[in-house]
């Protein structure tokens, strides 16, 4: 029996589920991600569902934005009790990408992950320039105390290994 195929497949799943969760070690936890509406008619393994207002969308597992793409971040009260939402500054190259989704794909819903789970949505109404995306709601304080030891809040200074 050949086992290359089975392990070719195994291999692309892992691949496929692992930007929607948290890497790296038990207790990292600052993983972010920001994935596109697709067609619910897109292949089943690279999309999922969720629920927005009440209808069912698909959003494609692959993120357009990760937390690879961040340089700074800056919490705030959310407003709706006591979570936060965090406002990431992007590189410059990921500031391109989001400029050019956010162009392509006027009127369809952006989803942000934290850790595997999805806490917040906006629906893309314009083109985003000014390099920054936003999770409104849904961060905890643990999640960004975990961000701080990632990367400078805005305005900071850059940490120094």
């Amino acid at each position: 029996m050949n086992l290359r195929p089975l392990c070719l497949a195994i291999s692309l799943i892992a691949a496929l589920i692992a930007p929607l969760h948290a890497g790296g070690k038990a207790g990292d936890k600052a993983a972010v991600s920001f994935h596109l509406e697709t067609e619910a008619t897109d292949n089943p393994k690279m999309i999922f569902p969720q629920d927005v207002n009440g209808r069912t969308k698909y959003f494609r597992r692959v993120p357009e934005i990760s937390v690879n793409d961040i340089v700074a971040f800056g919490p705030f009260p959310s407003g709706e009790g006591e979570d936060f939402g965090v406002a990431f500054k992007l590189k410059p190259n990921a500031a391109r990408r989001l400029s050019a989704i956010s162009n392509a794909n006027q009127g369809k819903w952006m989803a942000a992950a934290v850790n595997g789970r999805v806490v917040d949505g906006v629906i893309i109404d314009k083109q985003v320039d000014d390099g920054f995306i936003i999770i409104w709601k849904g961060i905890s304080l643990a999640e960004i105390n975990q961000y701080d030891k990632l990367v400078p809040r805005i305005g900071a200074e850059k940490k120094k290994d």
